[in-house]
């Protein structure tokens, strides 16, 4: 296959790259900079593409077989005006420029397979949290509707959609278990904003995995939470993260640190969660290989 990926130059992008290239397909990866991209990851062909002001070229999509698309600004920065236009518009205003490229191609991809995230669903407490849920009202959920409409605009022209309601993503070099690595092996870790909020988590493999399932697999269409099947509180979360690194997780984290740090909006969203599971996946038959947490944080800490 040949395979079209936005957001290919960062971390999720580039170990779906790796992923793709390692079962032999050919990838071709968009950047705003593709000299620079290129150097970085010569197996992947670049076109150069600035996702909110244009649409790929003709020649980014010709011959592509299938579409990943992970293209977005980071959302874990203040939620100044500036910076909330620019999130929605690198997910909602690129998504729509790719679609539009994908539309007009001739022949098209056959499949489209975008991420979102489960802000979609807003703070969901202790509730147990599925895809058929209804969107919450915080400025992410807000974001994830428009990003994920702009992306089934591509059903129209008769592209197969598969949208991934995405999880916090480990990876102990990339996002949040990177951040925490360092204060609990210092033995101040501990649980956020009181630890009852729930963390959809998924291990970096099962979330590359699943893209990858989205577009193989021929049946599988519409929405997914890209989380693994057992989410848990923080306070869970921090315990067994402190156990796989043998040091005391008691040092809690209050809600006016968190909003200190990224301002009262986010810091409140951070202080929520979603208890969401992957019920469409399993039920389709995926397979997770990291089910469970401690296990997992072993196997990406080599523990």
């Amino acid at each position: 296959m040949r395979v079209l990926i936005t957001g290919a130059s960062g971390f999720l992008g580039s170990a779906v790259c790796d992923a793709l290239l390692a079962r032999g397909d050919e990838t071709v990866g968009l950047s705003r900079e593709p000299e620079r991209a290129r150097r970085g990851n010569p197996t992947v062909t670049w076109h150069a593409w600035n996702p909110t002001a244009e649409r790929p070229t003709a020649g980014a999509i010709e011959g592509v077989d299938g579409v990943i698309n992970l293209v977005g600004e980071p959302i874990g920065q203040r939620w100044t005006e500036p910076a909330k236009r620019r999130i929605r518009d690198s997910r909602e205003r690129a998504t729509k420029n790719l679609v539009d490229a994908i539309s007009a191609a001739d022949p098209r991809p056959g499949t489209l397979v975008s991420q979102s995230g489960v802000g979609y669903y807003g703070d969901r407490g202790e509730a147990l949290v599925d895809e058929s849920a209804e969107p919450g009202s915080t400025f992410d959920a807000e974001v994830c509707v428009a990003w994920e409409a702009a992306a089934r605009e591509a059903e129209k022209v008769g592209v197969r959609v598969v949208v991934t309601r995405s999880g916090l993503v480990l990876d102990p070099e990339h996002g949040l278990l990177k951040q925490l690595l360092l204060p609990f092996k210092l033995g101040v870790g501990g649980p956020l904003a009181g630890g009852g909020q729930y963390m959809p988590w998924i291990h970096v493999d099962d979330e590359v995995r699943l893209l990858l399932w989205g577009m193989d697999t021929d049946q599988a269409s519409g929405t997914y939470n890209a989380t693994a099947p057992n989410p848990v509180p923080n306070r869970e979360f921090s315990k067994a993260l402190g156990r796989v690194l043998g040091r005391p997780a008691i040092v809690p984290v209050p809600k006016l640190a968190l909003k200190a740090r990224f301002g009262d909006e986010l810091g409140e969203v951070a202080a929520g969660g979603q208890r969401a599971v992957p019920r469409r996946a399993v039920d389709a038959g995926f397979e997770f290989h990291h089910p469970e947490l401690e296990p997992a944080l072993r196997d990406l800490l080599r523990r």
